[in-house]
């Protein structure tokens, strides 16, 4: 099966690894939620080979990751585990870092209430969650064209659409997060940055 290529992932690669290289130098280990065609776990992985990459996706995205795996040769990036954040058993291991990428506005609400009260029970002490995507700020957009692309998601999936920005933190207090970095990325994008305390 031929493996599955995402220009978003390709040309927002290099300005995340940016901002979560830093992160992750000193990390061993990192579950990443949603892992969608594989490109970004093979691409940090390889650039932080200290890291052991967990992918996890629904099961129709299984093959792509693992051949994106395979062509990689990697030996740090590992292979899928099915992972639907509201309705599966989350996996009974502590990770040093979560990331996800571009999850959150795919998502209804109850999928990010259910990620935030689970993600602290794979996490370990002072474990990082860290979040890339669009946000709103005080119930706005940021831009025009996330108020364009949130009708276009919301036209495919009417529970979908960006989430805002104060809601993901109100989750994330109640669940022992802090807020330790929020970084405006190209694109009206952000990386959110949370540390288990």
């Amino acid at each position: 099966m031929p493996k599955t290529f995402s220009p978003s992932s390709e040309q927002n690669k290099d300005v995340i690894l940016e901002v979560i290289q830093p992160l992750l130098k000193d990390k061993q280990t990192v579950l990443e939620i949603a892992s969608g065609t594989g490109q970004h776990a093979v691409y940090f992985a390889d650039s932080l080979p200290q890291l052991d990459w967990q992918t996890s996706d629904l099961d129709d995205s299984h093959e792509t990751i693992k051949q994106w795996i395979l062509d990689s040769q990697l030996n740090n990036v590992l292979t899928p585990i099915s992972l639907n954040v509201s309705e599966d058993v989350w996996p009974n291991q502590t990770y040093c870092a979560v990331y996800s990428a571009n999850s959150f506005h795919i998502m209804n609400k109850q999928n990010v209430m259910d990620f935030f009260s689970q993600v602290t029970s794979v996490l370990k002490p002072s474990g990082l969650v860290i979040i890339y995507g669009p946000f709103n700020y005080n119930g706005d957009f940021t831009s025009q064209s996330n108020s364009n692309f949130d009708g276009w998601l919301k036209a495919n999936n009417p529970e979908s659409g960006i989430k805002d920005f104060e809601f993901c933190c109100d989750l994330a207090e109640n669940a022992g997060l802090e807020l330790i970095e929020d970084n405006e990325m190209p694109e009206n994008n952000r990386i959110l940055v949370w540390q288990k305390r």
